[in-house]
């Protein structure tokens, strides 16, 4: 049984986002926040820029600046901005007020260069699981397996948003926030089109191409949407929502048609439901602990194990299709 050509949808869906690096070198958005309205704030930051980030102050402030901060592009100003966070929420805190949140986000301790170290870190345990999980797929599973090349795009696909989720929670900017958000949205895509590979394309691979190109379509339309008209965050998150729920479905839908004749059928379904739990741990939003941990680190963090149950669903049913395959039995 000849496989579908496995890496068109993921192969356009990664040159839509080399092309975003070009598209969203855009005027950035303002976001607003309690804290960064407040007027201590917005006071002590312009003394400090005026202050300290020109002339001969400026010169030593770079001078004295680690070159991993310079690397990342953090400036005078960002060092201002700081600063002047920390003095407010100290003011927050002295008043028995509730902490505030600056520009969109709570306030972070920053270590090194890492904005948010908590989430970076569960970023980059996602992505070295993702690959490790990888390694072990292509060791474990034989090329001819029909699977085998869609879910190696499936998981490139997955290293690059785990990459610009550690980018971003290292520095926040106007590209490095978008570039992770749009990478998370073709993850749940490109997971429908697994899905629809899995369930229907092996045996009608005309479906499967069909169902990738408006999967592209609807990628390009919601990027466009929040590059070119508005980035509503929460029209993003219901995007999201909305989406990941059919994938949801879908998973369930074939898990439970194949609970007696594929042994494995829990994992999946196991991993589906176990994502979309976790993902309520975002409803808690709460001020970081001692500073670092906020409900999103937390909610990362949480997903680390998930690699290795999905993967291990992927290798046996990977090599289940083989076997049949080479059997000569209808794939179900």
């Amino acid at each position: 049984m000849a496989s579908p050509p496995p890496l068109s949808a993921s192969a356009c869906l990664l040159l839509l986002l080399l092309s975003l690096l070009l598209v969203l070198l855009r005027a950035p958005a303002v976001r607003g926040s309690q804290g960064d309205k407040e007027p201590v704030y917005r006071d002590c930051e312009k003394q400090c820029v005026r202050t300290n980030c020109t002339g001969a102050r400026l010169r030593a402030f770079q001078s004295a600046q680690p070159p991993y901060m310079a690397l990342t592009g953090w400036t005078c100003r960002d060092d201002c901005r700081y600063q002047c966070m920390w003095t407010t929420v100290g003011l927050y805190q002295a008043e028995g007020y509730s902490v505030p949140q600056f520009h969109g986000k709570w306030p972070f301790v920053r270590f090194l260069c890492f904005e948010e170290p908590a989430s970076a870190l569960a970023s980059l345990l996602n992505g070295l699981a993702c690959l490790l999980m990888l390694l072990r797929y292509r060791s474990a599973v034989p090329r001819q397996s029909p699977m085998y090349h869609t879910i190696t795009a499936f998981s490139l696909v997955s290293l690059n948003a785990w990459f610009w989720s550690t980018v971003f929670h290292t520095r926040d900017t106007y590209l490095t926030e978008k570039m992770d958000y749009f990478c998370a949205s073709t993850v749940i895509l490109y997971s429908i089109y697994l899905c629809c590979v899995r369930t229907l394309g092996l045996r009608r691979p005309g479906v499967s191409s069909v169902v990738g190109v408006l999967l592209i379509l609807l990628f390009t339309s919601h990027v466009s949407y929040l590059t070119f008209v508005s980035f509503d965050y929460g029209y993003n998150m219901a995007a999201n929502a909305s989406i990941g729920m059919i994938n949801l479905l879908w998973w369930l839908c074939w898990c439970w048609q194949n609970r007696r004749t594929l042994p494995y059928w829990w994992k999946c379904g196991s991993v589906v439901l176990l994502l979309h739990a976790l993902a309520l741990l975002e409803l808690l939003d709460f001020p970081p602990l001692l500073w670092v941990l906020d409900a999103h680190a937390v909610w990362h963090l949480s997903t680390v194990p998930v690699h290795f149950l999905f993967y291990s669903f992927l290798i046996e049913d990977s090599l289940y299709l083989l076997n049949t395959e080479k059997a000569g039995v209808k794939v179900d």
